[in-house]
């Protein structure tokens, strides 16, 4: 059956001539070298989001203690408060950077996430650091779709979940730093000093985004030229529901999400309360299975991802599916050991796996829309991804250890998660399998 039909501006994008392209002296992405520049620098700007963002969870028990919060109003700070107002800014921000430059959307929004982390740890109260979080939120929500768009007007479609796994790297050098820095900070300086020595440097960082990258022209690596009237938000919303592949992958994405949110959330206090670890320890350590571990996930998950696909574009849905069945066994055995560092070693299997699916899945949905659309797709792959994984994830093992804690007391957490985590990612897999089915279809149906 043939897709929702393309509208009448959509239909004008024109395969430009060589004339039309701009002069190696107007491009500022003639060069690689400058291709690469930006995508590292957005790269660096994601680490700071991801920093900023994993910061609370290395720091939770000590905030607990010192404002007297219970693990379901932190699940709030670290989850559902915080997505809830991250993904309904996403979406008017994404239309924006669909129409608008998309270098000054990613600057503004840095600073203002940053600013609200720097402040954080001037809060007296559970709702002065609830607003705080809700204002990290907010400057969050500009930074990826408007940097995935600008990634994949950069990088051509064979190198673009390559390009787009490499940004996404972004993710768990933000949650290394975020524990090893926070970890240490924290049990040498406190918690207050953590979030003002962590988010002051992103303002610095707003202003060389600003002053050093260049906007590219839309459509530039695929010899096409993007109409300039904008695309109707409800003709992105169709073009994406008409694809059965994109309902598959949105949802796997965020179940994935919902277990990986968690156990970067979670981890902490559950080897704290369990085991009795130090912050400072703790924050290395997770620093390398789950930071490290993760970077090399969602990178090479994108490089093979791109080798494997000109045999078979389904690739970019088997591979998180592969992905996600290995992870469950490990993940069900970090719970069930009686050694901390057994399940920290444990943990390093589905901290390396978790993120593969991440630039994959981005890149395919960019795959299946016009060029006027990347944007508002992202916004809307990660208004699902979000909602699902970053807002029910850590908020729902917050609240399952909260009615476990009467029965088990100090291993409440380690039972919520125990229960949730592992039937949750393999139904993650089961979804990425059963996008796979249409994809090929999907992605040879998408507008221009």
């Amino acid at each position: 059956m043939k897709r929702v039909s393309q509208s009448q501006h959509e239909k004008q994008e024109t395969v430009q001539s060589g004339d039309d392209l701009p002069a190696a002296a107007q491009n500022p992405y003639a060069s690689r070298k400058r291709a690469f520049y930006t995508l590292l620098i957005l790269t660096v700007v994601y680490s700071f989001n991801f920093i900023d963002r994993q910061l609370l969870a290395i720091l939770q028990e000590s905030i607990k203690s010192d404002l007297d919060l219970t693990d379901t109003q932190l699940g709030l700070l670290t989850g559902f408060a915080f997505a809830a107002f991250y993904v309904i800014a996403g979406i008017p921000i994404a239309r924006w950077a669909d129409r608008s430059n998309r270098r000054n959307i990613v600057a503004l929004s840095l600073f203002i996430w940053s600013f609200m982390t720097a402040i954080s740890g001037a809060v007296v109260n559970f709702i002065q650091l609830l607003l705080a979080r809700i204002g990290v939120g907010i400057g969050e929500a500009g930074g990826s779709p408007p940097s995935h768009s600008i990634i994949s007007d950069v990088y051509p479609p064979h190198k673009r979940a390559g390009a787009i796994g490499f940004y996404s790297m972004g993710v768990s050098i933000g949650i290394l730093f975020g524990f090893l820095a926070g970890g240490w900070l924290n049990e040498f300086f406190g918690w207050r000093v953590a979030f003002l020595v962590v988010g002051a440097p992103g303002i610095l960082l707003a202003i060389i985004v600003r002053l050093t990258v260049a906007e590219p022209v839309r459509g530039l690596t695929e010899n096409r030229q993007a109409s300039k009237n904008p695309v109707p938000f409800m003709q992105v919303v169709g073009v994406l529901w008409g694809c059965r592949s994109f309902r598959h992958l949105a949802l796997a994405a965020g179940l994935n999400a919902f277990a990986g949110y968690s156990i970067a959330n979670w981890t902490a206090s559950f080897m704290i309360r369990s085991f009795g670890m130090s912050t400072g320890e703790l924050g290395t350590w997770l620093a390398m299975t789950i930071g490290l571990g993760g970077a090399v996930g969602v990178f090479c998950g994108g490089l093979l991802a791109d080798r494997l696909a000109p045999r078979d574009k389904r690739w970019y849905a088997w591979l998180p599916a592969l992905a996600g069945f290995v992870c469950v066994p490990f993940m069900a055995a970090v719970y069930l050991v009686s050694n901390p560092y057994a399940a920290l070693m444990l943990g390093v299997v589905p901290g390396i796996l978790f993120n593969v699916y991440l630039g994959n899945t981005i890149a395919t949905s960019h795959g299946l829309v016009g060029l006027r659309m990347r944007a508002l797709a992202s916004a809307i792959l990660f208004l699902i991804l979000n909602t699902i994984g970053l807002g029910l994830g850590p908020w729902s093992v917050g609240m399952l250890s909260d009615f476990l804690q009467p029965r088990l007391g100090v291993e409440s957490l380690r039972y919520a998660m125990l229960y949730l985590l592992p039937a949750v990612m393999f139904w993650s897999a089961c979804h990425f399998y059963l996008a796979a089915r249409t994809l090929r279809q999907d992605l040879a149906n998408a507008p221009d």
